[in-house]
Protein backbone atom coordinates (compact mmCIF):
# COMPACT_ATOMS: atom_id res chain seq x y z
CA UNK A 1 0.00 0.00 0.00
CA UNK A 2 1.28 3.67 -0.65
CA UNK A 3 0.44 6.00 1.51
CA UNK A 4 0.51 10.28 0.60
CA UNK A 5 2.52 12.35 2.24
CA UNK A 6 1.30 16.13 1.82
CA UNK A 7 5.43 16.89 1.75
CA UNK A 8 7.06 13.86 0.55
CA UNK A 9 3.78 13.03 -1.96
CA UNK A 10 3.06 9.18 -2.37
CA UNK A 11 5.68 6.70 -0.32
CA UNK A 12 5.45 3.00 0.48
CA UNK A 13 3.37 2.22 3.84
CA UNK A 14 6.88 1.08 5.02
CA UNK A 15 7.89 4.53 5.81
CA UNK A 16 5.00 5.34 8.03
CA UNK A 17 3.91 4.36 11.67
CA UNK A 18 0.57 4.18 12.59
CA UNK A 19 -0.56 6.12 15.21
CA UNK A 20 -3.82 5.36 15.62
CA UNK A 21 -7.56 6.32 15.51
CA UNK A 22 -7.26 10.36 14.60
CA UNK A 23 -11.29 10.73 15.86
CA UNK A 24 -10.07 9.68 19.34
CA UNK A 25 -10.84 12.20 21.88
CA UNK A 26 -8.66 11.75 24.79
CA UNK A 27 -10.16 12.71 28.54
CA UNK A 28 -7.68 15.40 30.54
CA UNK A 29 -4.84 13.78 32.22
CA UNK A 30 -6.79 14.39 35.60
CA UNK A 31 -9.48 12.32 34.45
CA UNK A 32 -10.49 9.21 36.20
CA UNK A 33 -9.49 6.01 35.34
CA UNK A 34 -13.45 4.44 33.90
CA UNK A 35 -12.57 7.53 31.54
CA UNK A 36 -9.10 6.22 30.51
CA UNK A 37 -10.77 2.93 30.10
CA UNK A 38 -13.39 3.79 28.07
CA UNK A 39 -11.02 6.65 25.73
CA UNK A 40 -8.61 2.98 25.04
CA UNK A 41 -10.43 0.18 24.98
CA UNK A 42 -13.75 0.77 24.44
CA UNK A 43 -13.98 1.99 20.82
CA UNK A 44 -15.67 1.35 17.29
CA UNK A 45 -13.78 -0.68 14.61
CA UNK A 46 -15.63 1.21 11.86
CA UNK A 47 -15.77 -0.15 8.25
CA UNK A 48 -15.81 2.04 5.49
CA UNK A 49 -14.30 5.47 5.51
CA UNK A 50 -12.08 6.87 8.62
CA UNK A 51 -9.61 8.65 9.80
CA UNK A 52 -6.07 7.83 10.66
CA UNK A 53 -2.84 9.23 11.99
CA UNK A 54 0.12 8.05 10.27
CA UNK A 55 4.09 9.09 11.23
CA UNK A 56 6.33 9.64 8.16
CA UNK A 57 9.08 8.26 10.43
CA UNK A 58 11.57 7.30 6.80
CA UNK A 59 10.72 10.57 5.81
CA UNK A 60 10.27 14.42 6.61
CA UNK A 61 8.97 12.78 10.35
CA UNK A 62 5.03 14.76 10.03
CA UNK A 63 2.29 13.26 11.54
CA UNK A 64 0.03 13.03 8.38
CA UNK A 65 -4.23 12.55 9.15
CA UNK A 66 -5.21 10.42 6.38
CA UNK A 67 -8.89 9.27 5.56
CA UNK A 68 -9.01 5.78 4.21
CA UNK A 69 -11.52 3.19 3.41
CA UNK A 70 -10.96 0.16 5.86
CA UNK A 71 -13.01 -1.96 3.68
CA UNK A 72 -11.13 -1.50 0.23
CA UNK A 73 -8.16 0.46 1.79
CA UNK A 74 -8.25 3.10 -0.79
CA UNK A 75 -6.94 6.33 0.23
CA UNK A 76 -9.59 9.18 0.13
CA UNK A 77 -7.20 12.13 1.27
CA UNK A 78 -4.46 13.07 3.08
CA UNK A 79 -3.41 16.44 5.30
CA UNK A 80 -0.85 17.38 7.85
CA UNK A 81 -2.35 16.26 11.55
CA UNK A 82 -2.49 19.40 13.40
CA UNK A 83 -0.15 20.29 16.10
CA UNK A 84 -2.25 20.80 18.61
CA UNK A 85 -4.02 17.25 17.86
CA UNK A 86 -7.32 19.15 17.56
CA UNK A 87 -8.05 17.93 13.76
CA UNK A 88 -10.63 15.94 14.16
Amino acid sequence: MRLPCPICGSRSVSEFAYEGDATVVRPPLEADADAWFAAVYQRENPRGPHAELWHHIQGCRAFVRIERDTTTHEILGARLASPAGDDA
